[in-house]
């Protein structure tokens, strides 16, 4: 399983290629498809931003993913979350993907948008490590574990 390579901006408006562009060693994707899938994100931010104090080369990114839009309508979606995300940090993580879905899922795997996805990615795309659905203990340890092991 492999990230694949797609050109975004950031709700600061910043590019990114990625995956070569992320910039962690190890970088958490958590992928939304449906606007409800927001306080599922919410759920896993906590561990995402105590992993990067613990690890420097980890970093977080949410991913919200659409259908391709041509350029006036993904404006008026990219302001709509600016407007709802003042926060600059939160701003750089959120990359939202107006791409291809079909092929994104079958890169990744993902079978349905009913819920969120994670993958935890290096730079090359390599996925080590995903999940579904809000945080649980049991795949919150999983993820500290593949992360502590990869990044000692």
């Amino acid at each position: 399983m492999r990230f694949p390579q797609v050109t975004s901006e950031n709700l600061a408006r910043e590019t990114f290629h990625l995956p070569a562009d992320f910039e962690g060693d190890l970088n958490l994707c958590l992928i939304a498809f449906q606007r409800w899938h927001q306080p599922l994100i919410n759920s896993w931010v906590p561990l995402a931003r105590q992993l990067e104090e613990t690890h420097p080369a980890f970093r977080y990114y949410e991913f919200p993913v659409i259908r391709r839009l041509n350029p006036l309508f993904r404006s008026f979606i990219d302001q709509g979350m600016r407007t709802g995300i003042p926060e600059p940090v939160a701003r750089h993580k959120t990359i939202t993907l107006y791409t291809d879905k079909a092929a994104f899922k079958q890169a990744l795997d993902i079978d349905d948008e009913e819920d969120i996805r994670l993958r935890l990615v290096d730079r090359e795309g390599i996925v080590h490590w995903h999940a579904a659905g809000a945080v649980t203990k049991e795949a919150a340890e999983a993820l500290e574990q593949v992360v502590d092991q990869l990044l000692a």
